[in-house]
């Protein structure tokens, strides 16, 4: 499991256009890495476009925004076209990312267990170094979260 104070795991995914996006494209800025389950699901629609209204005092903090989820690129044009979503998300099929962040195991939902992504976001700072870790997130509330971690 990633720690505060480790470097974080590289990675090079697809994000919504097709363009290739890896984590040392953003040495030099922080980056809030969020994980998410599914594209134009209510909890994931709720916390993407929290960080789209705080989008502007992210940035302001230094701070880019990166979401991640197994869904394909296509999906990922289509959310961030219907809810005006300024920053990048990025496609992990193969759920490579997934797996070195942690982000990928079991949880339940309405009494059933199943393997699948899990809600948790990394603050990396501008060095490449996981500065904070919000492991179960509430989708409603985090954006205010990270902007009080920045």
């Amino acid at each position: 499991m990633i720690q505060t104070g480790t470097k974080a795991p590289g990675f090079e995914l697809a994000d919504d256009s097709g363009r290739t996006v890896a984590l040392k494209d953003f040495l030099g800025k922080k980056v809030v890495l969020y994980f998410y389950p599914k594209d134009d699901t209510p909890g994931c629609t709720t916390e993407a476009c929290a960080f789209r209204d705080a989008y502007d005092e992210i940035l302001a903090g230094g701070a880019v925004v990166i979401g991640i989820s197994s869904d394909s690129a296509a999906s990922h044009a289509g959310f961030k076209a219907k809810y005006r979503l300024p920053f990048f998300l990025l496609a992990d099929p193969e759920k490579r990312a997934l797996q070195a962040y942690g982000a990928w195991g079991e949880k339940t939902f309405m009494g059933k267990k199943s393997m699948g992504t899990l809600r948790m976001t990394f603050i990396i700072d501008e060095k490449g170094i996981v500065t904070r870790i919000f492991p179960d997130v509430n989708p409603k509330e985090h954006a205010v979260e990270v902007l009080a971690a920045l």
